[in-house]
């Protein structure tokens, strides 16, 4: 999910020419091969990272305001749609990570 926050706020909110923190040329998929050097503490404080400084930059930002760069269909994109796509992609992931809790425990939800 960091790439994603930076990819949305501060590639196509704020229009940076940010890096990918985990992909390679070598390696598009970079961030879902998991090697014994990635730890937990480092990716869930680049996570953290990443959402301080998507905070900062939309806090500048009305609902409305086009974002000041493109996404990589060329389009650009409102805070307004930014944030629900957000909810989105963490719904999805979440849903993702149940699936991935219930095969290893059984349990299910309500």
């Amino acid at each position: 999910m960091a790439e994603v926050e930076r990819g949305w706020f501060r590639r196509v909110l704020s229009g940076e020419e940010a890096p990918w923190i985990y992909s390679t040329r070598e390696d598009h998929d970079r961030d879902i091969h998991v090697t014994e050097e990635d730890t937990y503490e480092e990716a869930h404080a680049t996570w953290q990272a990443e959402i301080a400084r998507a905070r900062e930059l939309a806090a500048g930002h009305d609902l409305d305001d086009l974002g000041r760069g493109e996404h990589r269909s060329g389009e650009t994109f409102n805070l307004r749609w930014i944030y629900l796509h957000m909810i989105e992609e963490y719904a999805r992931h979440n849903g993702h990570a149940d699936l991935i809790r219930e095969r290893i425990d059984g349990a299910t939800g309500d």
